[in-house]
């Protein structure tokens, strides 16, 4: 190596990066392993493992025991600005939504659904919990919770119908509600072990978890959702402005 030029773990994890950037190597598919990277680079196992460590880091790939560097899809960009659905964000990115819906189900409202909803603690509401997942990878898990003032649990929407198509565009056309504003609370926490198999990930791995409130028009409470996104697959937008 040359005075000055970069170490060479990062000169392999560079040439791995353009190669996923040019198609190469597309989402799903293995990069060369530590083994094969030492005989192509004739480098040690740490560095070729150093180089790869920098690739997951970055959330260009994910590394299994006994699976291999696995090409991850393109990081998801979500503005926080914008009321929208995971289908909606999807395809407005260039990748298609899916869904694996878990469960529809009546529960008793918890304090914090009943305050989001504005119900009484212990009211029956609807509750959907769904995997959400792009271009067929798993990206998130959504449990939402809607208002028994909006949909009664007689009209919840059935598993296939939350398996063929966004929610919002459900309660638009079955129950004529349009969602149009709310708030949103963002933090970071860690996978568990029934959310790490749900999403692929290790336990212990971090995640971003968002907590909703979505309004009518007229300001009525409709569904309180919390989202579980993998860290390496989606980020939040910011758009800021000095006064």
């Amino acid at each position: 190596m040359q005075p000055g030029s970069p170490p060479l773990w990062f000169q392999i994890a560079d040439r791995l990066n353009k190669a996923i950037e040019q198609g190469k190597f597309s989402p799903g598919e293995k990069l060369p392993s530590e083994a094969e990277l030492n005989r192509q680079f004739g480098v040690s196992r740490t560095t070729a493992r150093t180089a790869l460590d920098w690739l997951e880091s970055e959330g260009r790939i994910f590394r299994r025991s006994g699976k291999g560097s696995i090409v991850l899809p393109p990081v998801v960009d979500q503005p926080l600005k914008v009321l929208s659905g995971f289908a909606e964000d999807m395809r407005a990115r260039g990748l298609r939504p899916s869904y694996r819906t878990r469960a529809v189900l009546e529960v008793p409202a918890s304090v914090a659904v009943a305050e989001a909803l504005k119900v009484t603690a212990g009211a029956p509401v609807v509750a959907i919990d769904r995997l959400l997942l792009a271009d067929g990878y798993p990206i998130g898990v959504s449990l939402a919770m809607l208002s028994p003032a909006v949909v009664p649990a007689a009209r919840s929407p059935t598993i296939a119908e939350l398996d063929s198509g966004s929610l919002y565009e459900w309660l638009e056309r079955a129950c004529g509600i349009r969602l149009v504003s709310g708030e949103e609370f963002i933090e970071a926490a860690v996978a568990d072990l029934a959310m790490s198999t749900a999403l692929e990930v290790a336990v212990g791995a971090p995640v971003l978890v968002a907590r909703r409130t979505s309004r009518t028009a007229d300001g009525t409470p409709v569904e309180y959702v919390v989202l579980h996104y993998r860290a390496d697959r989606y980020r939040f937008c910011v758009e800021l402005v000095r006064p």
